[in-house]
């Protein structure tokens, strides 16, 4: 006996991934949605009558021979992707529809959608979707799709090649191999693309018999039911229901479940141990997430599906989570073990340095440190829930020993309104994380290089103007001209012979002090140590003193420096070494 196959859909937001599965149902989730999104994880099974009613005449001509009583669909939201959507080892689902607005392309969700499919090494097929809005294209009712293709004219058929060669390319950058579903010679090595419209249902049959096909041809192993075995599910959503109370809304992905059997529940604490006091399915063609009057009690179910369970001790429940049901009482302490052996890969999971990770749930966290992990990005800790204040004082306790830790990354959660000096980078697109965090990275990078050169002295060359000799010595006072850099107050300088002289005290200009002075200005100095007229001429060019280190330190640091900066150095250098013609080497 195999069980029916979890099939999630994912993609971009806005690109008809409930679309295709109102039509598959019959039902109209996408206008009660706010704005027409997705908020929340949903599921509903589609039987095999379902199926047969919509691809019938397909199943018919290929002679399919069905095997599985049906397909579980998971919709997900467009804000949150399918990250958690998990299980010990991978993704939940067995095979995926990944749905792309055929005009729009591949947008942020696409690509990451696809990353992680490819991390979990999900079979999936790429629905082109909004087909009928190709210019020209035209639908006609109960036409299959190959002839509908056929039918078209010589320019939309065109069109649509040249719009599907455009997702291969696509899927070729990510390492995927693709062709149009009727082009493919081997789907062990080639992703189907099938061309459709959620909307009208252009392509809907093919795109569910390839589905079928697929995941009877090349999954039958791990589709394979274990009634016998122990009950294994994830928890998509809790939510407090009127007249029942806590409940958790869960994926049973591997054997049966009734009321009145025990079950363990992973927690960020100890597991729970709780008995099943209810079990409420949706009805056929409806989702989990629709309310309370949709579900039907029943007293045992088998995977693969969507239920509520109704059970004590629910509180510390979090999406995500996965759950085992305990067949003898004396599995308990081996079950909690497995559990926290599970979570625990995720959770403490860590390198000896790094930054702070929190998200939404287990899933969406583990993706998370899996796409980390493959940018080379180092975990010092991850958790469930919103950015606290803890965590804000953990992460200033990293910072301390190293500037570049002082960041907390969040996955679709919510952080407290003083994060202090701490960098929050919180997104609900996963990707969009690891790219903000790296231009924060480079930013920072930047900034504590520009700073390791804070302590060096300003670059500059300046001219003592003759008639402006306001004091000859202790401290000489004279005008100067900047001709070169920019003079800031206790630059030392020396000679145009690498002779060190004398250091600015301060900088006067408009009888006011100021901390520093631009090329091409001028300004009254207060020179150190010297006479005007012995020392320093009353015309002398003088040069900003630098030792062998200090413009060894510049010279690695010359990306920072502008041009005229480093004409600059340059021309110190070249004094320098008259005298020594290895120095700064």
């Amino acid at each position: 006996m195999i069980r029916s196959p979890i099939c999630s859909v994912v993609g971009h937001v806005d690109h008809g991934k409930s679309t295709l599965l109102d039509f598959v149902r019959g039902t109209r989730i996408v206008s009660k949605e706010a704005g027409g999104i997705t908020q929340a994880i949903g599921a509903s099974m589609v039987p095999l009558d379902k199926i047969k009613e919509i691809a019938g005449p397909l199943i018919k001509t290929l002679k399919i021979d069905i095997k599985i009583p049906g397909l579980l669909f998971i919709d997900t939201p467009g804000h949150a992707a399918f990250t958690n959507l998990r299980k010990r080892g991978g993704n939940l689902a067995d095979i995926s529809i990944l749905i792309v607005d055929i005009n729009e392309g591949f947008m942020p969700q696409t690509i990451e959608s696809l990353q992680i499919l490819k991390e979990y090494k999900t079979p999936f097929i790429v629905a082109a979707n909004k087909v009928d809005k190709l210019p020209g294209f035209q639908v006609k009712k109960g036409v299959p799709l190959l002839k509908l293709i056929e039918s078209q004219q010589p320019n939309v058929q065109a069109l649509l090649d040249t719009k599907i060669y455009e997702l291969v390319g696509k899927l070729y950058e990510f390492g995927f191999n693709s062709e149009r579903f009727d082009r493919v010679s081997d789907y062990t090595k080639q992703v189907a693309i099938v061309p459709i419209s959620a909307m009208l249902g252009v392509g809907v049959p093919e795109l569910l018999v390839l589905l079928i096909g697929l995941a009877q041809r090349y999954l039958e192993q791990s589709l394979k039911l274990n009634l016998g075995e122990e009950a294994k599910g994830t928890i998509l959503e809790v939510k407090d229901i009127s007249g029942l109370g806590k409940v958790i809304d869960v994926i049973l992905y591997d054997g049966s479940l009734s009321v009145g059997d025990h079950i363990a529940i992973a927690t960020l604490d100890e597991p729970i141990i709780t008995r099943v006091k209810a079990l409420f399915l949706p009805k056929p063609l409806t989702e989990i997430r629709e309310n309370k009057n949709k579900f039907q009690s029943v007293k045992k179910v088998t995977a693969s599906c969507g239920v509520r369970i109704v059970a004590s001790d629910l509180d510390k429940c979090l999406a995500g989570m996965p759950l085992i049901s305990i067949k003898d009482s004396s599995d308990i302490s081996e079950v909690k073990e497995r559990l926290k052996a599970d979570i625990g890969e995720v959770l403490f999971e860590t390198d000896k340095d790094g930054i702070l990770v929190k998200a939404d749930s287990l899933g969406s966290l583990e993706a998370l440190l899996t796409l980390l992990r493959e940018n080379n990005i180092p975990v010092r800790k991850s958790g469930l829930g919103n950015i606290t204040k803890k965590d804000i004082i953990e992460a200033k306790s990293l910072k301390e020993r190293d500037e570049l830790l002082g960041v907390i990354l969040g996955f679709n959660v919510g952080c407290i309104d003083d994060p202090q000096d701490i960098e929050i980078i919180s997104d609900n697109i996963i990707y969009r994380i690891i790219d903000r965090y790296n231009e924060w990275l480079e930013m920072k990078k930047l900034e504590l290089r520009k700073q390791t050169l804070s302590d060096l002295p300003s670059l500059a060359k300046i001219q003592v103007l003759p008639n402006y000799i306001f004091r000859q010595s202790n401290p000489a006072i004279v005008g100067i001209e900047v001709l070169s850099g920019v003079l800031k107050k206790d630059t030392p300088l020396m000679k145009n012979n690498g002779e060190p002289v004398t250091r600015v005290k301060e900088i006067q200009k408009d009888k006011e002090s100021v901390q520093e002075l631009p090329r091409g200005e001028q300004a009254a100095i207060s020179l150190i140590g010297i006479t005007i007229g012995h020392q320093v001429k009353k015309d002398e060019v003088l040069y900003t003193f630098l030792t062998a280190e200090q413009f060894r330190r510049y010279k690695e640091a010359k990306d920072l420096l502008e041009d005229e900066q480093i004409e600059l150095l340059k021309e110190i250098a070249s004094i320098m070494r008259k005298k020594d013609p290895t120095w700064g080497f």
